[in-house]
């Protein structure tokens, strides 16, 4: 008689501990702020008018004042509050997610995807940085990181049919605007605010802005383009390898099929866009457009758009539906994510905190000084993700502490730019950068152990540039 087989156990293994979902993630977070406000002391700065008329602070006039910490209504309000808050970025992330769909209706998309990844079917890796370079120099012009979320849509299918995934577009269009905006060589919105409150000649030390935006694309270029490699190699290295399946399915096999037909009518709504684009940039470098002009714009492209395409007015509608379902998530975060601020502000410590970020400084070695002001700026990014707002609320006070420190105001904005500017693609606080994943697909906690150790990488860039601004008196 054979002995009997004993059919090993298995043994379950426990579930590894995974990042919770993104809204329970930023409702901790808000959460945590409001316990803040029964612990730290609540004070204000005096507000006064600022550059262009926006309000600023006057940095000698921080005092300590009445406690209010936030009731149990007031957190219960603090999200609803975040999004009427956040209303143009919610907004216009709804609008992005609307036209492109009616763009993807029309199949303009697909044809000139199809034709771009025809032109660097040979050398495919060579349009992430070409892709990176044009999207930085744009940002780096008008200081709109925003223009990711319009990107994205675009990029998912190209990256995806050269054999990349949705990282790699993510990436491109993330990194690149972030770069740019952090470079700040004309930038309006930071370097110019802050050169006005510090006194400085506007734009003065474009310089060094340049070579710094050179250094940190050619770094981000090689990054992506390292990843893409590895992902085009075997593509089960990819972050994104589960999300990307239907894509993957739809564009992978692109370039070994025949060319896409083009139709005049077609023809004549890329032939359009061009237009729309010119429009865009004159609007927001002349006009002093942002979310709420270019959205009207967009509603527009999409309408005047698939009517050349030849979509009648009901497909339009039923696009722009279909297109405000997927981006839903993204809305909804940004407006989460705005409730931290909303929780520090009406607790009364915001300034408090900024005040006392502000006073560490001043304890650093002279040598570290600006290195110091940079992960202040770090810091103060999570609470106050808007580079123009965040220069109204800090240099005020880090330009005079600059003085006292043997720091040149320059190097001290140039410390606000690298503090600000890279942290606006990883904390979960900027509002377009969590719905730009959304589009994309792709899950913070994935997108965090890619850009991480980019992110080192830049700060450690960044550290760089500053010792040499403040070794050579650096003014501009």
């Amino acid at each position: 008689m054979e002995p009997q087989k004993v059919t090993p156990l298995k043994i379950k293994k426990k579930n590894s501990w995974s990042m919770p979902h993104i809204y329970v993630l930023l409702f901790l977070i808000s959460g945590i702020a409001a316990i803040l406000t029964y612990i730290v002391p609540a004070g204000s700065f005096e507000r006064v008018a600022g550059p262009n008329g926006r309000e600023s602070i006057d940095p000698d006039s921080f005092t300590e004042i009445e406690a209010s910490p936030l009731s149990f209504m007031d957190f219960m309000l603090a999200i609803p509050r975040g999004m009427q808050d956040a209303s143009e970025i919610i907004f216009f992330t709804f609008i992005i997610g609307g036209t492109f769909m009616v763009l993807r209706r029309t199949e303009i998309i697909e044809i000139g995807v199809d034709r771009l990844a025809r032109t660097f079917k040979n050398q495919s890796i060579l349009v992430i940085p070409v892709l990176i370079s044009l999207f930085a120099v744009i940002s780096t012009t008008i200081g709109t990181p925003e223009l990711s979320l319009v990107y994205i849509p675009v990029l998912i299918p190209l990256c995806i049919s050269l054999g990349y995934d949705s990282m790699t577009a993510a990436a491109i269009a993330l990194i690149s605007t972030a770069l740019g905006f952090t470079a700040a060589v004309m930038n309006p919105g930071t370097v110019g605010i802050s050169q006005q409150i510090a006194g400085l000649e506007i734009y003065s030390g474009f310089q060094l802005r340049l070579i710094v935006l050179v250094v940190i694309v050619i770094i981000g270029s090689v990054y992506v383009m390292r990843y893409a490699r590895k992902v085009k190699k075997d593509t089960v290295q990819s972050f994104t390898y589960d999300e990307d399946k239907t894509n993957r399915r739809t564009y992978k096999d692109a370039l070994n099929q025949p060319l896409k037909d083009m139709n005049k009518r077609q023809l004549f709504a890329i032939l359009s866009l061009p237009i729309f684009a010119a429009v865009v940039f004159y609007g927001v470098t002349q006009l002093g457009w942002f979310m709420l002009e270019m959205s009207g714009l967009f509603i527009f492209m999409g309408i005047i758009v698939g009517l050349i395409a030849g979509l009648s007015l009901t497909k339009i509608c039923e696009a722009y539906t279909e297109g405000f379902r997927e981006v839903l998530m993204g809305a909804i975060i940004i407006g989460i994510a705005r409730s931290v601020a909303i929780v520090l502000e009406d607790g009364q410590i915001m300034d408090t905190l900024v005040y006392a970020l502000g006073s560490v400084v001043g304890h650093f070695p002279s040598t570290l000084s600006a290195i110091g002001m940079m992960g202040v700026q770090l810091v103060i990014n999570f609470f106050i993700p808007s580079g123009s707002g965040q220069a109204l609320v800090t240099m005020p006070i880090m330009a005079p502490l600059s003085d006292m420190l043997g720091v040149t105001r320059q190097t001290a904005i140039l410390a606000f730019q690298f503090g600000d500017g890279f942290a606006h693609i990883l904390f979960p606080t900027s509002g377009y950068f969590m719905a730009a994943l959304v589009i994309a697909g792709i899950s913070w906690a994935k997108w965090v152990r890619f850009f991480l150790p980019l992110f080192i990488i830049y700060m450690a860039v960044g550290a760089m540039f500053l010792i040499y601004a403040q070794m050579t008196g650096w003014t501009g």
